[in-house]
């Protein structure tokens, strides 16, 4: 089932100002921030010294509308104009299937659709018409 759609803020090493100039401008209440920093560490790569602090993931509660936002990787290219994604909120894992394969038709796959530390599904694809989405999904 699809829970909600979310406008996704892309930053460009600034996450941590965006977030809090959008809580003041809109009055909003923070749920979380989390930082490249707050991941488990991966044997396999060491995290840029660069990238502990920025985010990775915020989320803002603006009236009925959660606002997200995050900064690139380190060496991730940032080009304006592609600041702003949509982020589609599910709560089934196969509905993120189903959704993600549909959106991929004539696309292309930024990040495979894969189980991450924060979701069992998540991935991230820009459809035919260029519109950058990010599905993920929440189970209770």
């Amino acid at each position: 089932m699809i829970k909600a759609l979310a406008p996704y803020i892309v930053t460009n090493g600034n996450g941590q100002e965006a977030v809090e100039f959008y809580k003041h401008a809109f009055d909003a209440e923070l749920i979380g921030v989390q930082t490249f920093g707050d991941m488990p560490p991966n044997p396999e790569y060491s995290l840029p010294e660069e990238a502990k602090d920025r985010v990775m993931h915020a989320a803002l509660q603006v009236g009925d509308t959660r606002l997200m936002i995050s900064d690139t990787f380190p060496g991730q290219p940032y080009e304006l104009g592609s600041q702003v994604t949509i982020a589609m909120i599910l709560t089934d894992v196969e509905k993120s299937k189903d959704v993600f394969s549909k959106l991929s038709d004539g696309g292309n796959v930024t990040m495979e659709l894969q189980e991450t530390f924060w979701s069992p599904s998540y991935g991230q694809v820009t459809d035919k018409f260029g519109v950058s989405w990010q599905i993920t999904t929440e189970v209770e």
